[in-house]
């Protein structure tokens, strides 16, 4: 079951870096670095599913797309302002982005709202197409609204594209957006 759900996750990111036109565009990778990462799914643990996964679909994107990539809850315990652009968004990045994967502490929070808004920055979102590709396990845990941000974003954006590999996650934020 464990190469299964290792298999889906990656199945999951490559075809949302592909089918929503991921080589028009700039994107950045939101990787959960929080300590929740460590809970494990099959005997074993999320982050190395999650490193495992972005390292396959990073093997099959084109060396001149622009990949950026992010993460929060790598640095400090208990801070929601631990957020970092690791990799600013380059053509040749993966190799970069992997090895910044593998070498990431996986023990803060999960300020997802924040680290997402903060990529469409980078991105400049109103300005051009733009994709964030979420890697997380859980909910917001810092006060943020990832649904309202996900609204705004969408309507002030030029052609915006937030993509959410989740391990184990809810509907809660779709009923939120349908309430």
């Amino acid at each position: 079951m464990a190469g299964l759900a290792r298999s889906v996750a990656a199945a999951i990111l490559l075809l949302s870096m592909t089918t929503f036109g991921f080589a028009a565009n700039r994107v950045i990778i939101i990787l959960d670095a929080s300590g929740s990462m460590w809970a494990q799914i099959d005997g074993k643990p999320k982050l190395e599913i999650a490193r495992e996964s972005l390292r396959t679909v990073l093997q099959s994107v084109p060396g001149d797309d622009e990949i950026g990539f992010m993460a929060y809850g790598h640095r400090q315990k208990g801070s929601c302002a631990d957020i970092e652009l690791i990799v600013p968004p380059q053509a040749g990045s993966a190799s970069a982005i992997s090895a910044a994967a593998d070498s990431m502490k996986f023990l803060g929070k999960t300020p997802l709202t924040a680290a997402v808004k903060q990529a469409a920055e980078a991105l400049k979102y109103t300005e051009d197409k733009a994709t964030v590709v979420l890697i997380t396990d859980g909910l917001e845990t810092c006060g943020g609204d990832p649904c309202a941000l996900g609204k705004e974003l969408k309507e002030t954006g030029v052609d915006f594209t937030a993509d959410v590999v989740g391990f184990g996650l809810t509907a809660a934020c779709t009923r939120t957006r349908q309430a």
